[in-house]
């Protein structure tokens, strides 16, 4: 067996051909490969694989690795990593031990007190996009292209805004997934970040009050435009002006934002696809919605994580500095 092999039994079938029935073990292992999403799964591997060079290059055994090591490996990461990434890290090698039914050492208390004291030292601030507010909205639909292009990357970013969605769940829907009716679009979303078990969820898109900037209706003219009645509902466009078969990417999801960004007067650095999802929570915090609300429509589980929106775009709406008569 490889040093890289224990992250493997908990993503693959070993041993299974893909049409018979699968044996017990075979059954199991496949139910422990579906229990985490893919983008984790992909990420283990390559953290373990980083692991073991690292091990390999100091002459120490990556499994069982010991807390002395793990501890060594994460100060020598907090150098060039930030402090997600490092958990990230010290989840893979647990998984790996896990997996082999070892102990893991990522819960040493060497190793709790050397990650204790790179989170004081290296802090555990995000770097966070900057929200795109209503108003970043408009300019950024007036400055799209004409065409088959604008017309999506209009529908792209004012369903984006609306619905609070997430990159991979905008570049996930298909067209099944879209109900327009009289109050607007019921959108259904079937798996996300924070639901991979796939029970589901809808969110409501109402109407806008300006047909330019109506999510409902934009939607409805980049199907129209680009005669798309099922499967993926953002999909490319070649040089030729033909729409592709397939869905966008995440990545798309963000250069539509940056270019848009950009062309509106707003610095792309500080946009990307998520700038979507924190816009719609913060300009509604400004609004005067609920954190209900807002929760109902972004999904999110956490009251702690939307606060975070909500009081960024609280600062000056509701800022006692503001009664001091200055």
């Amino acid at each position: 067996m490889t040093r890289a092999e224990p992250v493997e039994l908990i993503v693959q079938v070993e041993g299974a051909d893909a049409n018979p029935p699968l044996a017990p073990l075979d059954r199991a292992r496949e139910f422990a490969r579906q229990s985490k999403a893919q983008n984790t799964l992909r990420g283990y591997r390559a953290d373990w694989r980083e692991f073991c060079q690292w091990c390999e290059g100091k002459g120490l055994t990556p499994l069982p690795a010991s807390p002395e090591s793990v501890a060594s490996y994460i100060a020598e990461c907090a150098g060039r990593l930030k402090v997600g990434s490092i958990q990230r890290r010290l989840n893979a090698i647990a998984e790996a031990h896990k997996a082999m039914g070892l102990d893991s050492p990522t819960g040493a208390g060497m190793v709790r007190a050397t990650l204790k004291g790179i989170r004081r030292t290296l802090g555990t601030a995000a770097a966070q996009k900057a929200p795109t507010l209503t108003a970043d909205i408009r300019a950024m639909v007036e400055a799209s292209d004409a065409g088959l292009i604008g017309a999506r990357d209009r529908a792209l970013i004012l369903l984006g805004f609306a619905g609070a969605f997430r990159r991979s769940e905008l570049v996930g829907l298909e067209v099944a997934d879209c109900a327009f009716g009289k109050d607007g679009l019921t959108v259904t979303l079937r798996r996300s970040k924070t639901d991979q078990e796939g029970a589901g969820r809808k969110v409501g898109i109402p109407y806008g009050s300006n047909p330019d900037t109506c999510p409902v209706r934009t939607v409805q003219a980049w199907l129209e435009n680009a005669a798309i009645a099922a499967g993926p509902l953002f999909r490319s466009i070649n040089r030729h002006g033909h729409v592709q078969a397939g869905n966008l990417s995440p990545a798309d999801v963000a250069r539509v934002v940056k270019k848009l960004a950009e062309r509106a007067g707003l610095d792309p650095a500080k946009y990307a696809g998520h700038s979507l999802r924190a816009g719609h929570a913060t300009a509604a915090a400004v609004a005067g919605a609920s954190e209900r609300s807002i929760m109902n429509q972004t999904g999110h589980r956490s009251v702690q994580m939307v606060r975070r929106y909500i009081r960024d775009g609280s600062l000056f709406r509701d800022n006692s500095a503001g009664k001091l008569g200055l």
